[in-house]
């Protein structure tokens, strides 16, 4: 049956995508159940989705098996379990990608996170992935770290359409932005096909608000409590006031004419952490045109199920949401701060399932070995 507020979603512009990816969501028929009846048109995945994917195991152990008896590295292992779901996934959208000229229909997969420090490797690796899947329809996702922002601008500039991940604040976005625009016009340089070129922009939500509300929970006023649950949405509707002045302007036209596409805004961390607060509201309080929302299955059900689609939640709202970081400002809790610490979170957190799929993959590997003699 479908769902008017994911209809009404999409028709306001919102490109639905999953935030989530394992086989057995491939081979039981729900992705493309999802797709059919979720209005999804995406997926994105992460090294935390595929840890706990892998690690549980469902669909995995006869590949396991062979690799164990092929004696392949760990980390070739994890990269063949990985592409081949990513691959599968981008068949299964296909469809999706040709009827939107390859917008949408789009499965993401990440650099190895260890490389989020490392402009070169990330280049390597993102050249490799590709390579590797080998579908059209992928997006390469790189960190929006320091070293990151060249990697963008030389994947870009190679051809090869980039999800870049792990966003936080609105100075980085601009820098994001603006490796994208210098990726595109390498890749002119170089004669590429600019239409063919496509990116995302992964910014993160709930976990600003997590991070700023922890720290107004700790001075506990009554300013600090009246400022709770605001920051997330006023951080992230500033960034799409920053994502119509860059992509309105002069530079971004001459692109326009040699037939590029906008960098997209993706609101990523969109599932609820606070019980306090609606499980939908990344989700109805920013839609506006152009964006990309990737929702865990969770956010995804909850919409589809009392999500409140009023129309556009975003233009319009830039005073207010200047207005509300200045009070959390004013309350003594740095910006800058927080907004570099939930990046080095993030690339800790992703390292971290990185290191513990490495050990679970290891330890199936040696107990799939084939004995010797």
């Amino acid at each position: 049956m479908t769902n008017d507020a994911l209809k009404r979603l999409t028709d306001e512009g919102v490109a639905i995508w999953l935030d989530d990816l394992s086989r057995k969501r491939i081979t039981s028929g729900n992705l493309s159940e999802l797709i059919d009846q979720q209005h999804v048109v995406g997926v994105t995945t992460n090294p935390s989705i595929f840890q706990k994917a892998i690690s549980g195991g469902d669909g995995y152990e006869q590949q396991l098996r062979e690799l164990a008896t092929r004696k392949v590295t760990v980390e070739e292992a994890i990269r063949m379990i990985t592409t081949a779901d990513v691959r599968d996934a981008a068949d299964i959208l296909r469809p999706v990608f040709d009827a939107t000229e390859g917008q949408d229909g789009r499965v993401s997969i990440e650099v190895d996170p260890r490389l989020a420090h490392h402009t070169a490797a990330t280049v390597a690796e993102a050249k490799q992935l590709a390579w590797l899947v080998d579908r059209p329809n992928t997006l390469i996702k790189i960190p929006a770290t320091r070293a990151g922002l060249p990697a963008i601008t030389e994947t870009i500039g190679l051809g090869i359409s980039v999800n870049v991940t792990l966003i936080f604040s609105l100075e980085r976005y601009r820098e994001v932005m603006d490796a994208y625009l210098a990726g595109l016009e390498k890749a002119k340089d170089r004669g590429l096909d600019l239409s063919k070129i496509h990116s995302v922009a992964s910014f993160f939500v709930s976990r600003v608000d997590t991070e700023i509300d922890q720290r107004l929970d700790a001075l506990g006023t009554d300013e600090a409590k009246a400022a709770r649950g605001k920051a997330a949405l006023a951080n992230a509707r500033l960034a799409y006031q920053a994502y119509e002045e860059v992509f309105s302007s002069d530079r971004w036209a001459a692109l326009d004419r040699a037939r590029a596409n906008k960098q997209r805004p993706l609101w990523a961390s969109t599932g609820v952490k606070d019980p306090a607060y609606k499980d939908t509201l990344y989700v109805d309080e920013l839609v506006a045109p152009g964006t990309v929302n990737t929702m865990p299955e969770g956010t995804l059900e909850a919409t589809a199920d009392h999500g409140a689609i009023t129309g556009d939640t975003i233009r319009g709202t830039y005073a207010a949401a200047r207005a509300e970081l200045d009070a959390v400002a004013a309350l003594g809790i740095s910006y800058d701060e927080v907004v570099q610490l939930l990046e080095d979170e993030g690339v800790e957190k992703f390292e971290a399932a990185w290191n513990d799929l490495l050990k679970s993959t290891e330890a199936a590997l040696a107990r799939l070995a084939p004995s010797e003699g």
